[in-house]
């Protein structure tokens, strides 16, 4: 029974890492890139297009595999996303970029949980699942978070939706409001700064900078990037309010709760992901290994995204109605007009 525990596993994974392949091909084809559609999209997808097809029963036997995706190698791909970062690249923003960045990731997570558990009355998680996509760096924060709250998938699945609509809807319309000078006199260090401030995925921002200049560009991608770093404090956060969580309700019940079930919390991940940008700051790896290592790491990415799109059910996109997509609406509204006040008040200012 064990053996045949474990090849079931080792098939999940393998098939997941096929369908992630495939994603991977198709975010390469020309079309696909422009768009600045990453694998992680591609591949929560072709999942949730997987899971409702006959296949799925089929599928439904590999489970364990596609569990450990989901989670193991998510926790493992986080960890080694720290090396698109380094301390020198974030130091670059300057004052006015890093006070930007810090403020529209705040207030939208704040402004996210706080209509979402509030107004809506969505459940915690989603409320933290769609704000975190929005505030941080879209699909990657979404899984990062639902690696420390162990939500269940369409949640995350859910809010990694509401990523690629807005997040798409920003990356088109930034760049046709600055051409036609809708977005007041922004220059394009000042753009940079507001598209890197209030985008969502690390793609879009690139497709959107890359559109006006490519100093624009250079500015938008490091801004973004700051937002990107500030994911494990995000993680860390969360895993301490969590961790604060269950031992009050264990002095409500008078139950006993052990210091193992808070480390089980706090999410260690992100720590390892704060140490890997630490030692790529260092620059002891030539380049083209980098490189290679943050291939490998999107592969992982969408391997995990993969999995959560197999774990996923229109039917329980139906059940949460439309709350989720109306609190990313708002998020949305807030990162455009709030970013581009904000923006203009910093870069007046400093």
């Amino acid at each position: 029974m064990k053996k045949h525990f474990s090849l079931n596993t080792i098939y999940g994974v393998i098939f997941v890492a096929i369908i992630a392949g495939i994603a991977y091909f198709i975010a390469k084809v020309p079309t696909i890139a422009k768009l600045g559609i990453s694998p992680l999209i591609i591949g929560i997808l072709l999942g949730m297009i997987l899971i409702h097809t006959p296949a799925s029963r089929i599928i439904s036997q590999w489970k364990k595999g596609i569990i450990f995706s989901a989670k193991r190698i998510l926790r493992l791909a986080i960890i080694f996303y720290g090396f698109n970062l380094t301390f020198q690249l974030i130091a670059s923003v300057g004052l006015a970029g890093f006070l930007v960045s810090i403020i529209m990731l705040v207030s939208t997570l704040l402004l996210g949980i706080t209509i979402g558990t509030k107004v809506f009355r969505l459940d915690r998680d989603s409320s933290i699942l769609v704000a975190a996509g929005s505030a941080i760096c879209g699909a990657a924060a979404v899984l990062a978070a639902e690696g420390t709250l162990k939500s269940e998938s369409y949640k995350a699945a859910m809010a990694v939706g509401t990523v690629v609509l807005f997040g798409t809807i920003s990356m088109f319309l930034y760049p046709v409001l600055m051409k036609a000078g809708l977005l007041g006199n922004l220059n394009q260090i000042q753009y940079g700064i507001f598209a890197g401030g209030s985008i969502h995925e690390v793609a879009q921002v690139v497709a959107a900078g890359s559109a006006v200049g490519h100093h624009a560009e250079e500015i938008a991608v490091t801004v973004k990037m700051l937002r990107v770093m500030m994911l494990a404090p995000m993680l860390i956060v969360i895993g301490i309010w969590l961790s604060k969580t269950v031992v009050d309700v264990a002095h409500k019940t008078h139950s006993q709760t052990s210091t193992n079930s808070i480390m089980k919390i706090i999410p260690w991940f992100a720590i390892g992901f704060v140490m890997v940008a630490g030692f790529n700051s260092l620059n002891l790896l030539p380049h083209a290994a980098v490189h290679s290592i943050v291939q490998i790491d999107q592969f992982l990415l969408a391997m995990a995204m993969t999995a959560l799109g197999l774990e996923t059910h229109v039917s329980k996109f139906i059940k949460a109605g439309v709350k989720p997509l109306l609190l990313a609406l708002i998020l949305f509204a807030w990162l455009f007009f709030g970013g581009l006040a904000i923006t203009y008040l910093i870069t007046s200012i400093i």
